[in-house]
């Protein structure tokens, strides 16, 4: 009995220790980092433009066929802002 003890709580410590920055995540989530009104701005623009890129690199060689309707739909939204 005490062997499966022993057993259990190392299984369980391992378990912890790969999965420690999901339980983080659970119990302690990351607050909003934009302090200000420009960190809001600027961190919405990063992520625009994180899109964009992404949109844009998908379209590889053979240009604008590659995308789908929705991805020519919200790569035309995104390049108005």
């Amino acid at each position: 009995m005490t062997e499966f003890l022993i057993l259990a709580v190392i299984v369980l410590a391992v378990l912890w220790f790969f999965n420690r920055e999901k339980i983080k995540q659970k119990f302690f989530p990351e607050k909003e980092k934009n302090y200000t009104i420009d960190d809001k701005f600027n961190s919405d623009k990063r992520e625009r433009e994180k899109e964009i890129d992404h949109l844009l690199s998908k379209m590889g060689k053979n240009g604008i066929n590659d995308l789908s309707a929705k991805d020519r739909k919200r790569l035309d939204e995104l390049s108005k802002h």
